[in-house]
């Protein structure tokens, strides 16, 4: 009898271990291994809010209104005597879960259409493709702007904002590299196999073009929380007493002598995260790419 039994530890799937090089990749990527670590720390400090902020965001000590920093508030304090150290910390959880929620629901939509239109291609494609140039027309913060005095003040209104207009650039990448992909010959072959034009698109189609998508939801969340801050600083985003950096700013601004910080610190966090998240996109690109010149996956 010949033993079927293996010893040692069962082997990673090719999803896993391609997850796992593209990490690694990442991570050897000076770049982009600063960005994640500055990422890293932001969604600590979003997620641990509670815990590390030395007070409630809006308790108020109106003894101490615009204080400069001491023992007790390590930032100094707002216009009325709020912690600007503990509404930091809150204002990244309105930030960052703007930025990934608004960039997952405008990635969603434009994965969809652009999906759809470079698969069908003919007049469909062409119809899609000049609404999508339409959309395009109108610069991103003045859409949002109007979508937002339109349906009124909040942060939902400004997430719905952005969505509808955000896809347009995802629908555009989607669909160019659908264009590149419908006609590869392992597609003519799953169509010589009787299989329908959905499990074609779900199946064979999308997988080979999320590559390129990755990297531009990443450099996406930078955009949006740089869009959440200008319409939370014209009065249009979350309201008060909700903290937010962008709302900070629109306060700060106005004791800018008196009390730099107030404007310095949410100005530095939101350069902070951009710049973090647009260097993660920059060494996925290279990872992803190795036509690029940088740190790319080795196949096997």
């Amino acid at each position: 009898m010949t033993e079927t039994a293996t010893t040692g530890p069962v082997a990673a799937s090719p999803s896993r271990r391609g997850s796992l090089a593209l990490l690694r990749a990442v991570v050897r990527h000076r770049v982009a291994a600063v960005g994640l670590v500055i990422v890293a720390l932001f969604l600590v400090m979003a997620f641990f809010a509670p815990l590390l902020a030395p007070y409630s965001p809006y308790e108020q000590d109106l003894y101490a209104v615009l204080a400069p920093p001491s023992a007790a508030h390590w930032l100094g304090t707002d216009n009325l005597g709020r912690d600007l150290l503990s509404r930091t910390l809150y204002g990244s959880q309105v930030s960052l879960l703007f930025g990934m929620i608004s960039t997952a629901l405008s990635a969603v939509l434009g994965i969809a259409i652009g999906l759809f239109a470079g698969f069908r291609g003919g007049i469909v494609d062409a119809v899609i493709m000049r609404i999508t140039d339409a959309f395009l027309c109108f610069p991103p913060l003045i859409f949002t702007l109007a979508m937002a005095a339109a349906l009124g003040p909040g942060l939902h209104n400004v997430v719905l904002a952005f969505a509808l207009f955000g896809w347009t650039g995802f629908a555009r990448l989607i669909r160019g590299q659908v264009l590149q992909v419908r006609e590869l010959p392992f597609l003519e072959a799953a169509r010589s196999a009787g299989l329908s034009p959905w499990r074609i698109m779900m199946v064979h189609v999308l997988p080979n073009t999320l590559p390129p998508l990755l990297v531009a939801m990443t450099i996406a969340i930078g955009g949006a929380i740089l869009v959440e801050s200008g319409v939370s600083y014209l009065g249009l985003g979350v309201q008060p007493p909700t903290a937010s950096w962008g709302k900070e700013l629109q306060v700060g601004y106005r004791y800018l002598e008196t009390a730099p910080l107030l404007c310095v610190v949410p100005g530095l966090m939101i350069t902070l995260v951009v710049i973090a998240f647009n260097f993660v996109g920059d060494g996925l690109r290279d990872a992803l790419d190795p036509r690029l010149k940088g740190v790319g996956l080795r196949r096997k």
